[in-house]
This record gives structure tokens, C-alpha cells and sequence, in this order.
């Protein structure tokens, strides 16, 4: 693979699952993708965690969206993916994210599979599939993509503090639609079930039908936490 792909991680207090996360992207950094995790003020050892599975460990003021566009502005790479600290990429995932974007794709996602015990998460991730795929709308959760020259065309992600991954969806579908891959990423349902998976989907549901009326991201965010 031709050393285009950079990978930005933005990371806080993720200690539990950021080994895993990066030894799984190893063979990506072998054929010379790179990685960087960009913490925004963690309190335990995420950083010193990182920091031997990555090609960059960097500080950022804390927020997911100003957190990748720290990473992204290192300059590394052609295309950019931006991981989530507990998701796990497929085996391979460069092959149909490269031959996706060789097709004339500006941008995309991968499908989705949350892991967790609760029976129910199966059918959210088929669901988040679905909508995607409908509306052209992705998720951080799924691994989005995208040619380098595209993100800066669009500034980067807007510095909201919820709804960063729908705001870029909106502006990246406006130039084309997505590929959406069907090799799955996999995605800790540990939130899910800390909070109620009921709950949990429930309350995205809502705050997504609150954002699509015009509230602010700001007032969503503080409902969220």
C-alpha cells in the first residue's frame, strides 16, 4: 500500500482500550500508514499507553472534533481516517477503502458490529447501516474517510462539541455521496450498556431529531452529558 493513509485517533482516558486499538492497525503501519492519537487532557496513562503503538502522541484542547483537526493538520497522508479509540478496524481495511476512493469516491464509512452482551445491539448497528446508507449520513462510530484535499476544502470538522460526525456527513454528501463499505468495523457497546441500551438509543435519537430542527450542538451536548 502506497504510504497515503494516515489514521487520527482522538482519545480521552481511554487506558482500557487504546492497546488494542492500536495493535490492531500494526500491520496497517507496517505497509506504511500512520497513526495518531490525539489526547485531549486525559487523566490516566492513555498517553504512555500510545505512545509505542503510534507513529505520533500529541496534546490537543479536549473536544473529538478539534482533537482530529489537530491531528489531520500534522500533514501526514493523502487519504485520512478518524478512528474512534474503542473501535477496531477490519483486517485489510485499506484495500476497499483505497479502491473505493480510486473509483472516484471523495469520501465514506465502514459498516458497523457493536460488541457487547446485549441482544439488542446487534439490531442498532443494522440500523445505523441501514440509515446510513439511505440518508448518506455516517457516524464516527463507522469509520469515516476521506481525500485529504476534501477536508481541507471543507475546513476541517466544525468545533462543536456533538454532532461534529452529521455536520461533516452534511457538507462531505453535498460534493458526493459516500462509499459505503460493508466490511464492518467493531465498536465497544460498553456506553451502551453503562447507560441502557433502551435509554441510550432512545436519547440519540431524540438529540438527532432535535439537531436535524436547527438546536444548537452546544445546547444537544449538554443535554447529552
Amino acid at each position: 500500500m502506497p504510504s497515503t493513509l494516515c489514521v487520527v485517533i482522538p482519545v480521552l482516558n481511554e487506558a482500557q482500550a487504546i492497546e488494542a486499538t492500536l495493535q490492531a492497525l500494526a500491520p496497517l503501519r507496517q505497509c506504511g500508514a500512520r497513526v495518531v492519537v490525539v489526547d485531549g487532557g486525559s487523566q490516566d496513562d492513555t498517553m504512555a499507553k500510545a505512545r509505542p503503538h503510534a507513529d505520533a502522541v500529541i496534546s490537543a484542547p479536549r473536544g473529538r472534533a478539534v482533537q482530529m483537526n489537530a491531528g489531520a493538520a500534522l500533514g501526514w497522508g493523502e487519504v485520512l481516517l478518524f478512528l474512534h479509540a474503542d473501535t477496531m478496524l477490519p483486517g485489510g481495511a485499506d484495500e476497499p477503502l483505497l479502491q473505493a476512493l480510486s473509483q472516484g469516491h471523495l469520501w465514506g464509512r465502514f459498516d458497523v458490529r457493536i460488541a457487547g452482551r446485549h441482544w439488542m445491539l446487534s439490531v442498532v448497528a443494522a440500523m445505523m447501516n441501514l440509515r446510513s446508507r439511505w440518508t448518506g449520513i455516517a457516524t464516527g462510530d463507522q469509520g469515516m474517510f476521506m481525500r485529504r484535499e476534501v477536508f481541507a476544502q471543507l475546513g476541517g470538522f466544525a468545533p462543536l462539541p456533538l454532532m461534529e460526525d452529521i455536520d461533516m456527513s452534511r457538507r462531505l454528501r453535498m460534493l458526493g455521496a459516500p462509499a459505503c463499505l460493508r466490511q464492518r468495523v467493531i465498536t465497544s457497546g460498553r456506553r451502551w450498556e453503562q447507560r441502557g441500551v433502551w435509554r441510550t438509543m432512545a436519547l440519540m435519537w431524540r438529540l438527532r431529531w432535535r439537531y436535524w430542527r436547527g438546536e444548537s450542538a452546544h445546547t444537544l451536548a449538554q443535554d447529552y452529558r
